[in-house]
């Protein structure tokens, strides 16, 4: 049985072994975390966005309809992020999860605590990004 690993347990990890069953167990169980976050969001959304009044005031109206909107565009980025979380999932599973994408090399542990849908290495997102920017301008 796997042992229930914490962000410092993982942090403090001197085995030199990467992406070890206790290792996938944590991300999967983080991702997991995160997901259902996201869908209690939604949740919410929905239910706030159901009960709206109406409201005669057009300053009212139109500062209640800012603020749906805002909260409409976060949604839609915690969808994106709903699906890159996803895919985590399907790469652990797969066991593909922990490798960059461009050049197959451990993304690292740290970066994949800060940010567990990550695809790439700190090098090859920050490659992608000075070619992006390079060809923007």
């Amino acid at each position: 049985m796997a042992k229930m690993l914490t962000e410092q347990d993982v942090l403090k990890d001197t085995s030199g072994e990467y992406m070890t069953p206790d290792h996938l167990d944590f991300f999967k169980r983080k991702l997991l975390q995160m997901k259902e976050e996201l869908i209690n969001n939604a949740t919410q959304t929905s239910q706030h966005l159901q009960e709206q009044e109406a409201t005669p005031d057009p300053a009212d109206r139109a500062t209640l309809e800012e603020e749906y909107a805002l909260e409409l565009r976060t949604r839609d980025r915690e969808r994106k992020l709903l699906q890159k979380i996803e895919q985590a999932i399907n790469r652990i599973d797969n066991g593909e999860y922990g490798y960059c994408e461009d050049t197959g090399e451990p993304i690292g542990l740290g970066r994949l605590i800060a940010r567990p849908t990550a695809t790439l290495s700190i090098e090859a997102q920050e490659r992608r990004e000075r070619l992006k920017k390079q060809y923007a301008d």
